[in-house]
């Protein structure tokens, strides 16, 4: 009885251990963790961005979609009455998405997208940001922009939502699928 005891045990250890080692890659070594890259795209830009990211990641790819579409108008940063002029020169706005509530509940890495407009990031995302509970994940901001860094945006991201652990921000402007790769890698998801 006590040799069926003993190999019962053993087997369990046995059992433990691989179902343990198997949500670990055996290239890098690292934890396997389920990614959702979620973005923002009026024009394409971050889009293209973002496949590359979800491709290097093999992440779920989530548009954050506004229930209204931007027309060519509403993205005129020259006009101060367009639609997005007013949204950001109200940073309390909130544009309705039709992306559903909690819908970043089941992933551990989350990479937000988005153009950046006057320096910060669009609205839209602040939409989507307090309609997912991000605390305990680890968040990835990126950016495309005419002109602009990633820096201000981000700050203003980590002092709006302080308790999310966000990870250093990256401008992902005409890169290359080789060169998201390795930003990736360097992350060591």
């Amino acid at each position: 009885m006590r040799n069926i005891i003993i190999a019962l045990t053993a087997l369990l250890t046995l059992c433990l251990t691989a179902c343990a080692q198997s949500n670990i890659d055996k290239n890098t070594g690292n934890m396997n963790k389920k990614i959702l890259v979620a973005y923002f795209s009026a024009t394409g830009t971050t889009r293209s961005v973002a496949r590359q990211i979800a491709s290097a990641t093999d992440g779920t790819l989530m548009e954050i979609e506004p229930v209204e579409t931007y027309t060519d108008a509403d993205l005129d940063w020259r006009d101060k009455q367009s639609r997005s002029s007013v949204e950001m020169h109200n940073l309390d706005f909130r544009p309705a998405i039709k992306n559903k509530k909690n819908a970043a509940d089941e992933y551990d890495v989350v990479f937000i997208g988005f153009p950046i407009w006057w320096d910060l990031a669009p609205t839209a995302v602040n939409t989507f940001i307090e309609s997912n509970n991000l605390q305990g994940k680890t968040v990835i901001p990126f950016a495309t922009s005419g002109g602009s860094t990633i820096s201000n945006s981000v700050k203003e991201l980590k002092k709006q939502y302080p308790d999310i652990n966000w990870t250093e921000g990256r401008l992902l402007n005409g890169v290359s699928q080789k060169a998201v790769g390795q930003w990736v890698k360097s992350l060591g998801l």
